[in-house]
């Protein structure tokens, strides 16, 4: 049965299409098979990096692994054609949403073994998920996409018992405001016991990530191409970190009770 990872933020500029690209490609890169659905089909920035990477590798003959690529629609059977595409037999399932509310996108939060939230290292960001004080930065209430993330666990303990595991990514952190990461870290310190998430490092602000877009490569794949410059060490013991901090290598199986 696959574990199905699901990339979810109401946000735009998060780097979750990013996020979940690489991710996906660490998977392969580690020998796991992997489907991706991409629920956005309007942009479909999943969908376009993967056609990019499969045009470029077979350009140049380089043999990239690439998932089985699935893209839906909104639409009066999407949430069915999204059932028949969980029922995969690869490894893993990668479904990056749209960043907005729909609901295919909740259908997609419900039926994740990982939820994976990126969020850039701001209060507005943290918006999100959580509201603060003006004056003290301590947590006042949870948000709207917390309130959502309930109860789509809700709807998964319905549908087959299962649970899901939630991850805030904090991608894009800079080291310039120490204060500002500071009073972030400590605020999602606050709120994760309180809503049920954990945090994981991330991706951070690197030209590298928009570079590598049209030839649908990422920083596993640098090798490949004759690109050994020492900032890319760097970034892929982020990806490396980011990874291992998901801790997908559980089976989904431990986690959920096969409904019936």
């Amino acid at each position: 049965m696959a574990h199905i990872i699901t990339f979810g933020n109401e946000k735009g500029g998060t780097g979750k299409s990013t996020t979940a690209v690489h991710v996906a490609v660490s998977l392969l890169a580690a020998g796991r098979t992997v489907a991706a659905i991409d629920l956005d089909a309007r942009q479909r920035t999943f969908a376009r990096y993967m056609e990019n990477r499969q045009g470029f590798s077979g350009e140049r003959g380089l043999g990239l692994p690439l998932p089985r690529m699935t893209v839906i629609a909104e639409s009066e059977t999407a949430e069915t054609e999204l059932a028949s595409a969980l029922g995969t037999d690869a490894d893993f399932v990668v479904i990056d949403t749209p960043g907005r509310d729909s609901p295919l996108a909740r259908a997609a939060l419900s039926r994740a073994d990982t939820l994976v939230t990126p969020i850039n290292d701001s209060f507005v960001d943290f918006d999100l998920i959580g509201q603060v004080d003006a004056e003290t930065f301590e947590v006042k209430r949870p948000s709207f996409y917390a309130e959502l993330v309930w109860q789509s666990r809700k709807a998964r303990a319905r549908h087959d018992a299962g649970s899901i595991d939630w991850v805030i990514v904090r991608n894009r952190l800079a080291q310039l405001n120490a204060k500002n990461m500071q009073r972030v870290a400590a605020a999602l310190e606050q709120l994760g016991p309180r809503v049920g998430f954990r945090v994981a490092p991330g991706l951070s602000e690197r030209v590298i990530y928009r570079e590598l877009f049209p030839q649908g490569l990422t920083l596993l794949d640098m090798d490949a191409i004759d690109d050994t410059r020492l900032s890319h060490v760097a970034a892929r013991a982020e990806l490396r970190e980011l990874v291992e901090a998901l801790d997908l290598d559980r089976p989904a199986t431990a986690k959920r009770a096969v409904a019936g």
